[in-house]
């Protein structure tokens, strides 16, 4: 995928800060620790585009990312805090709850979420709330299985199909290390968010 321009054009701790959304847009959720942003920069071809930390909850707000791909197509990420045992305080982690939960039911711009789970755990319980979450709200969830590079080869592609079987949905392998999966899940996302390339090339 050829993404020519990225920019962060929102950044705020809370959902009714937001600016009203200019195009469709795809959210990215899962786990304080799943790499969430390092997907967002992989998927956006740069490095330090969103903030990456080795610390869990580094994304305490919403932040919006907007590329625009060759062929003219324009694509918002919105990168959203992260659940389950980041290092802050409970009250902080509450607020998140609330905050998410306001931007995905609310949101009119939004088309649905990349989902991401750690494929050496599979998906948890948080996992299955937010996925349920988005389908009661018809938003439609992407599920993806990160962390590719941490298993041998021969026990991929058995993993992967293990996360998708939980809620029967079709998994994306992905790895921020080596960029594997990064094209299906652009395709993917494109889907969702009903965004077709003008260009004589097809998307990889």
């Amino acid at each position: 995928m050829d993404v020519l321009s990225a920019e962060i054009v929102a950044d705020v701790r809370e959902a009714s800060a937001l600016p009203p959304p200019a195009f469709a847009e795809v959210a990215v959720a899962g786990r304080s620790n799943v790499g969430k942003s390092s997907l967002v920069n992989v998927l956006a071809g740069r490095r330090k585009l969103a903030r990456t930390s080795a610390k869990p909850g580094a994304t305490r707000g919403i932040h919006i990312y907007r590329l625009g791909l060759r062929g003219g197509a324009i694509v918002d990420l919105v990168d959203l805090p992260g659940y389950g045992f980041a290092q802050r305080s409970k009250v902080e982690r509450r607020t998140w709850g609330t905050m998410i939960e306001q931007f995905l039911e609310s949101r009119p711009g939004l088309r649905g979420a990349v989902v991401i789970v750690d494929v050496r755990r599979g998906v948890e319980d948080d996992d299955l709330e937010l996925i349920e979450y988005l389908r009661h709200h018809d938003r439609t969830p992407i599920l993806v299985a990160t962390k590719l590079d941490k298993l041998a080869a021969s026990k991929r592609k058995p993993a992967i199909a293990a996360v998708g079987r939980t809620q029967g949905l079709r998994a994306i392998g992905f790895s921020a290390e080596t960029g594997e999966g990064a094209d299906e899940l652009w395709r993917a996302v494109l889907r969702v968010a009903g965004v077709e390339l003008k260009t004589s090339q097809p998307a990889r």
